[in-house]
């Protein structure tokens, strides 16, 4: 899959629901890179664009620009889908 092909996925090392829908994610063979956005300031800012201000993670962006937050994994397959 080309990256344009690929979910980005907006994430920090101590969350616990990244770990977790990477973990799904990785299980259900869904391709998906990861930003840091503590190490990635414009990777913030997008999230925090997406979320109202808030730096929430984590931030789906799917190949179609549209985006989920803290998303169950079958709402990123329907996502996905759609």
């Amino acid at each position: 899959m080309s990256p344009s092909n690929v979910v980005t996925m907006y994430s920090t090392v101590w969350c616990g629901y990244c770990h977790r829908l990477r973990s799904q994610l990785d299980r259900e063979g869904i391709e998906y890179q990861v930003v840091d956005i503590e190490n990635d300031p414009a990777a913030a800012d997008l999230v925090m664009k997406v979320n109202g201000g808030m730096q929430t993670v984590p931030t789906l962006v799917f190949p179609d620009g549209s985006a989920l937050t803290n998303p169950t994994l079958a709402q990123v397959k329907a996502q996905l889908a759609a």
